[in-house]
């Protein structure tokens, strides 16, 4: 890279890193660290909503999957997405907000018991850790093909990172990450734009890469304009789209309620309104730049053609940026993928670290100490996340693509954890379901992942654990079991409180927390909001426009 390039990134993101530790002085209590006082407006939220959603493993595995296995993956940043975003700020997330609850898991100890907490907490820190050494590994990637550093540097640089990022997050709290999330956000747009275009001319443009793909074939045989439409493209099993479909979408559905990232955003709200504005607004954002890169990976396909071998299709990234880009570009592309790991950093470690807090250390550890001492253990439990995502990396690099390894780790127990959120929210299973529906779910998953990846021939069914049918078999394995439970348990009385103050001792540190939340708006006026600011409406638009991008232009 050029002095140019090198004065762009140092100028952006180290901006956005000392802006960070300017917020960081405004917070003073459990309530500003945690939620942010609950006093962050939609279009905060929103920017960093889609900030914390796109982060530099996406930009770097998209543009390689999409180069194998064509434009289906869109289905998790459109459709999934989407639907993901308004099942848990319009139905969800609602619940928790008015319970007055800090965490997700907290609600889990009211509707299911406490076991149910410690375990759903345990499983996001593995969940979410596990993304964090996707995207130290995708940094490493990119920043191997683009600098001329030794590996050596490259690890000094990626660490050097993460410790600025630790530092104001560990100061400042949610306020500190939504605010520099929103700035990063725009760094990321501007050098997505900016690579996207480069890309595009170089391919010739739409009707130029329409025309070469339908002259080409794989190594198998299959037309490469297949990689354009979810319903023509044949993977290796020769697996149904509409199952493809089905899985993403429940990856998705997944991900912003089992996910205390987003949903400690949405938790910050200043008002019911603002939450649901703020996700409609960062899945506006999120569709056309996560369009856009994994489009990128399939015009690789006629820039490229050379890439066959699917291993080396995560270094088509870092290929565009060397190629393609002139000096200043290529440093604003750069530091678009700097802040696009800075802002999911910060993000998951701030969020981690309230679930070991208050779900963990202060609900079972240490319970009878004051407010600075469990904002002091918070900040130095988010030092110690963000590290953990380095021992994930022996297990990313066994796979041709990192998005492989994220994907088979979601059956064991995320979507177990996802359908025992969604059951209790909309139904009165009892209070043992959910210890019983977790364990089926989760040696349900755990089968699976043996018979996919330990084992050289498998054992059952792919009914049952092949990497698509996973998904919903999983969520039906989980509800049968929740279900069943309500024949031998009866179901929850109707009226049944659902309230934090239920489930602590009245003078603890965590009930005394929850009386410094501010009060719950249902929205940010004084007068009834119009009808066309009712988020319902665009709701109902973003729904249908995922589904036209799915079904109709790329099916």
């Amino acid at each position: 890279m050029s002095w140019l390039d090198w004065l762009i990134v140092f100028v952006l993101n180290g901006s956005v890193i000392a802006f960070g530790f300017y917020l960081a002085r405004s917070t003073k209590s459990s309530s500003d660290w945690f939620l942010g006082g609950r006093s962050l407006p939609w279009w905060g939220l929103g920017l960093s909503i889609f900030a914390t959603s796109v982060d530099n493993a996406d930009a770097v595995s998209l543009t390689g999957y999409a180069y194998n296995h064509g434009m289906h993956i869109i289905t998790a940043f459109t459709l999934a997405s989407v639907c993901g975003a308004i099942l848990a700020s319009f139905i969800v997330v609602p619940v928790l907000y008015r319970g007055g609850f800090y965490t997700n898991a907290e609600y889990l100890e009211t509707r299911f018991g406490k076991s149910i907490r410690t375990i759903s907490a345990l499983i996001q820190i593995q969940y979410r850790t596990s993304m964090l050494g996707l995207m130290i590994w995708s940094i490493y990637l990119m920043l191997q093909g683009i600098l001329d550093f030794t590996p050596v540097q490259i690890w000094t640089l990626i660490v050097l990172l993460v410790i600025f990022t630790a530092a104001y997050t560990t100061w400042g709290g949610l306020t500190s990450v939504v605010w520099t999330d929103a700035l990063q956000s725009l760094i990321m747009i501007a050098g997505g734009i900016a690579i996207f275009c480069a890309v595009w001319s170089a391919s010739g443009g739409w009707s130029e890469t329409v025309q070469k793909l339908s002259e080409s074939t794989d190594e198998k045989g299959q037309p490469l304009i297949n990689w354009l439409h979810i319903g023509q493209f044949q993977d290796s099993q020769a697996t149904s789209p509409y199952l493809i479909v089905i899985g993403w979408t429940i990856v998705g559905l997944g991900y912003y309620t089992v996910n205390h990232t987003q949903t400690m955003r949405l938790m910050g709200a200043r008002s019911l309104w603002d939450m649901k504005m703020a996700t409609l607004f960062g899945c506006l954002l999120i569709m056309p730049i996560m369009i856009g890169t994994t489009l990128m990976g399939v015009m690789g396909r006629v820039i490229v053609p050379e890439f066959t071998d699917h291993s080396a299709a995560d270094q088509l990234f870092p290929y565009y940026a060397n190629q393609f880009l002139a000096p200043g570009f290529k440093g604003l592309v750069v530091a678009g993928i700097l802040s696009a790991a800075i802002s999911t950093f910060d993000s998951i470690g701030s969020a981690l670290s309230a679930l070991f807090t208050r779900d963990i250390y202060a609900r079972w550890i240490c319970t009878d100490q004051t407010e600075k001492h469990y904002l002091k253990v918070t900040r130095w439990a988010t030092i110690g996340i963000l590290l953990m995502g380095f021992l994930y990396i022996p297990f990313i690099v066994r796979y041709d693509n990192m998005i492989k390894a994220f994907r088979t780790l979601i059956p064991i127990f995320v979507t177990p954890l996802f359908t025992i959120y969604l059951l209790g929210i909309l139904t009165r299973v009892p209070r043992q379901s959910g210890l019983v529906g977790l364990i089926a779910g989760s040696l349900f998953g755990l089968l699976g992942f043996i018979d996919r990846e330990l084992v050289e021939r498998q054992l059952f069914s792919p009914l049952l654990t092949e990497q698509w049918y996973a998904f919903p078999a999983s969520m039906m394995v989980t509800s049968l079991a929740m279900l069943g439970s309500a024949f031998k348990w009866g179901w929850l009385e109707k009226g049944t409180s659902l309230k934090q103050s239920d489930v602590s001792p009245k003078h603890d540190w965590l009930s005394e927390s929850r009386q410094e939340l501010a009060e719950i708006k249902v929205s940010p006026f004084s007068k009834p909001v119009p009808q066309y600011l009712n988020p319902n409406w665009y709701a109902i638009l973003l729904i249908a426009l995922s589904f036209w991008i799915i079904f109709g232009f790329f099916w």
